[in-house]
């Protein structure tokens, strides 16, 4: 026998959990980290951008949010991005570290801006 209460039950938790038809506010959370600056933005859409920049390099890395119903600060804090933080932070930290073969020997010069024109009549 099919329970009408439990199937109607089990459809409105189905509609309640797709994450993909919410708006979430948007929130920004930055701190330094290992001589860096890490800042981590919930999107709108749910999705969480994770920026880290040292020393001139700058790199990003994107997650899926992981607890839509958790505050992002409290997913934060437990840590439920500290994996993707960790390859982040090592990317950038093997750029820092890493010598180039071909520009070793020179100093490049900084580039000028390019001029900006005027519209034509």
């Amino acid at each position: 026998m099919f329970d009408i209460k439990s199937l109607l039950k089990r459809s409105v938790e189905k509609e309640l959990m797709d994450v993909d038809d919410y708006i979430f506010m948007p929130e920004r959370v930055e701190m330094f980290v290992d001589h860096g600056r890490l800042i981590c933005i919930l999107n709108s859409d749910g999705r969480v951008d994770i920026f880290y920049t040292k020393e001139g390099i700058t790199d990003v890395r994107s997650a899926a949010r992981k607890h839509p119903y958790t505050a992002f600060e409290t997913e934060l804090n437990h840590g439920l991005y500290d994996e993707v933080i960790d390859d982040l932070i090592d990317d950038v930290n093997k750029v820092i570290d890493g010598k180039s073969k071909y520009f070793n020997e020179r100093v490049l010069p900084p580039t000028a801006p390019l001029p900006i024109s005027a519209p034509k009549s």
